[in-house]
């Protein structure tokens, strides 16, 4: 039992990895951030159809499920939209950690999707959340790149909260690996108006790295975590991907040469610790 439990961790933090390189491929792909999204999107569609077809996963969807499908893949474009503007304006530091406040978002917004009482104790936490912001962002002034990073990085863990509060009380009967091949099959309709706008981006020199952002950001590292998902509670498996922050930036200081600043370290770490906060305190309620 500890040895599959020992696997099942791996797997799960490999998944972690994986999408934690997000940050640094997004901040270094030079093409359109909807262009870029446009190539995920579709190649990521193409590697999850091909997924379920071969694991014979069922991809029939209720017609009173249909619109939200619809939305929760829009919402899924502005998430991943604004994250990576948040990357291309600041760094992928203050991208990931901005981003990373959506665990506390979620908790305050999940009164308005459902009949879970508000806690006060959100409050606090949202608190200390806007002061680790106010670290990442100290100069608040729109002519500051990484004010306006941080400002994006909220706006697409908005996007991405109000996206897992309507999945959450709608579709729990559908398979996540099919659901996540729906969302990215609706946004790569939905961008393509801006194919025909920017066209295809630079993409002969720049397909590599759209291909593993695709492929092993999207496609391989959600659906590992998806299927992490059988062998922990999602609390679980929340604590353990708040590293996501941590280890993208060790990405970025690899691959990109990016130097955190001591504001970063101290506004992460709040930002992390109040998200563990949340998280420890969710585990704590399905125990």
């Amino acid at each position: 039992m500890k040895g599959s439990h020992v696997t099942h961790i791996f797997w799960l933090t490999l998944a972690t990895i994986f999408i934690s390189t997000s940050g640094a491929l997004g901040k270094y792909i030079d093409m359109p951030t909807t262009v870029i999204i446009w190539w995920r999107s579709i190649l990521a569609a193409v590697f999850l159809f091909l997924y379920c077809y071969f694991k014979k996963i069922p991809l029939g969807v209720h017609s009173k499920d249909r619109f939200t499908f619809l939305l929760s893949g829009l919402l899924m474009g502005g998430h991943w939209i604004t994250y990576f503007y948040a990357l291309k304006l600041s760094n992928v530091a203050i991208g990931m950690l901005s981003l990373f406040t959506f665990p506390v978002i979620t908790a305050l917004l999940e009164p308005l999707f459902s009949k879970v009482k508000f806690d006060p104790i959100h409050l606090l936490l949202g608190g200390l959340v806007g002061f680790g912001i106010y670290m990442l962002a100290p100069e608040f002034s729109l002519e500051s790149g990484q004010f306006k990073g941080a400002l994006f990085g909220i706006a697409s863990a908005v996007c991405y909260s109000i996206r897992i509060l309507i999945l959450k009380q709608h579709v729990v009967r559908y398979n996540g690996i099919m659901l996540m091949f729906y969302q990215v099959a609706i946004l790569s309709i939905a961008l393509l108006p801006f194919i025909g706008l920017f066209g295809f981006g630079n993409v002969s020199k720049q397909f590599p790295y759209v291909l593993m952002l695709a492929l092993v950001t999207t496609a391989i590292g959600h659906t590992l975590f998806i299927q992490s998902l059988r062998f922990f509670k999602a609390s679980t498996a929340s604590i353990i991907s708040s590293t996501q922050p941590i280890f993208g930036i060790l990405i970025a200081f690899l691959f990109l040469n990016e130097r955190p600043t001591w504001n970063t370290f101290i506004g992460g770490t709040l930002i992390i610790f109040t998200v563990m906060i949340e998280s420890f305190r969710s585990y704590k309620k399905q125990a």
